[in-house]
């Protein structure tokens, strides 16, 4: 339950509520009867004065017992909880209207009563409570004069004991009360607004994590199904998150193919290197140990047969190995090329030369369609070289006596197409999105001189030049590969 974000925040909300609320009605508690106090003095502020000027209570420093036994009589039965005191001028108390033994102290600080008279800023001012030795309340004071002599001070507590009763019961009842409802109500609608806020809010964040825990679970092989929005639209944190995962999720499956067909590749290899290394390196041992051992019996002839066959052996090893380190070569990362500007005509027309005595001995007409004016290319040479070559090679091999075998050149605004075509046995459909994997052979029946390995190592230097090679095939019919590569800028 607590491992969900949502659940985490509402859990929050509620902590901070409960704080918030906590302090709130501690506050509350700690500002009511101050306000209650300060109300009431302000309420009462002339009070003892009003009185002072109706009635002489002290004449010549003496208390009139009849005046103060009338106030004590008016008081009492208008308001029961204000309590009446006659102080002298140092505040010792001479007379009061509580009953016996309940006045606990015999004066009182006239500092409070002074800051009373004095000022009509702060309040509450909080003077002595008779009753008690310790506890201050609130008061109304006035000074009592004759001819402008100060006689003492009429000093009225405002809250008596009764007073105090009542305001116990307002704090441990209403207002404690009122206060903890008013809190659990709010913490209520808080808690159910928070739940369905932080809910929608984090809806979005349960989809992503659910997506996320589906992907672990297909062993990041599959896609997941995430909401709609996380499309790379513009949108908050959270759609940016989701459109990132998204974007990385299919990365993920994307290269976790790629690994997997790597490691198909890698073990097709191994499997497909040993086969082509041991095949020709069977047949060398076997004609050398028979070269050996039977050098006595064999005429001149016989042995010149002999390794005449171990040098093609020999040198059909030489030539797979050459490749594989050609192949490895260059599809490492840091294989660098060589661009400069070159002739694609003149390059066409030599590597053309170089097979026409080959085509010549099998019959087959090798022609060349090239345009008049130079054709200058940004290139690796020799690796292009080693391009038109390979199909030259390959076109030659697959094709029977009496065909024919072209090499076109065609301008094409910014770019060169170079095109090899011939009239051949052409390559099945089902073989065709496989023809440039290593090893791979159309007709895996037919015994050839090839390595499989000269149209990877084709598809892989058109790669390297930012092109891409194409081929079309129709079974005997022939076969078309051409590529383009970008034209030189000559100053």
């Amino acid at each position: 339950m607590f491992k969900r974000l949502s659940n985490k925040l509402i859990l929050t909300l509620l902590a901070l509520l409960l704080l918030l609320s906590a302090s709130f009605i501690g506050f509350a508690i700690w500002s009511t009867p101050m306000f209650l106090q300060e109300l009431n003095q302000k309420l009462n502020l002339t009070l003892a004065d009003n009185i002072v000027k109706e009635k002489k209570l002290m004449i010549d420093h003496q208390v009139n017992q009849d005046a103060m036994q009338s106030i004590f009589m008016g008081l009492m039965l208008v308001n029961p909880i204000i309590e009446v005191y006659l102080v002298d001028t140092n505040g010792k108390i001479l007379s009061y209207s509580a009953p016996e033994g309940v006045v606990k102290r015999n004066s009182i600080d006239l500092a409070p009563v002074k800051q009373f008279l004095e000022s009509d800023k702060q309040r509450p001012v909080l003077g002595n409570d008779p009753r008690h030795p310790e506890r201050n309340k609130v008061f109304s004071a006035a000074r009592i004069t004759q001819n402008d002599q100060l006689q003492g001070y009429l000093y009225i507590v405002l809250g008596g004991q009764t007073y105090d009763s009542v305001v116990d019961i307002l704090e441990s009842s209403y207002m404690l009360r009122l206060w903890t409802g008013a809190v659990g109500i709010s913490l209520l609608i808080a808690s159910l607004a928070g739940l369905l806020i932080f809910r929608h809010i984090t809806r979005r964040l349960r989809q992503l994590a659910d997506g996320m825990e589906e992907f672990k679970q297909h062993d990041f092989k599959d896609s997941v199904s995430l909401p709609a929005r996380f499309d790379g639209r513009p949108g908050d944190e959270i759609d940016q998150l989701g459109a990132t995962f998204r974007e990385m999720s299919e990365r993920i499956i994307k290269q976790v193919k790629q690994l997997e067909h790597n490691d198909k590749s890698r073990r097709e290899l191994v499997a497909n290197v040993s086969h082509d290394l041991r095949t020709p390196l069977a047949s060398l041992q076997g004609y050398l140990e028979t070269l050996l051992l039977k050098a006595d019996s064999l005429s001149e002839a016989e042995k010149q047969d002999y390794i005449k066959i171990a040098l093609q052996h020999s040198d059909r090893l030489r030539k797979l190995i050459s490749e594989l380190f050609e192949l490895a070569k260059l599809e490492n990362q840091g294989a660098e090329l060589h661009f400069e500007p070159f002739s694609m005509s003149e390059l066409i027309h030599d590597v053309t030369h170089k097979f026409q005595l080959e085509a010549k001995e099998k019959n087959l007409q090798l022609e060349t369609s090239i345009p008049e004016e130079p054709a200058f290319v940004s290139a690796d040479i020799g690796l292009i070289q080693r391009v038109l070559e390979n199909l030259i090679e390959n076109a030659i091999k697959y094709t029977p006596a009496g065909g024919h075998i072209g090499i076109t050149l065609l301008s094409g605004g910014n770019n060169f197409a170079t095109s090899i075509s011939d009239d051949g046995q052409g390559i099945p459909e089902e073989d065709l999105p496989h023809i440039f994997d290593r090893f791979y052979r159309v007709d895996k029946h037919r015994n050839t001189d090839g390595t499989g390995l000269g149209l990877a190592i084709v598809n892989r230097i058109i790669q390297l030049h930012n092109s891409k090679i194409d081929v079309q095939s129709k079974p005997n019919t022939g076969t078309t590969f051409s590529f383009q590569l970008p034209s030189a800028q000559l100053n």
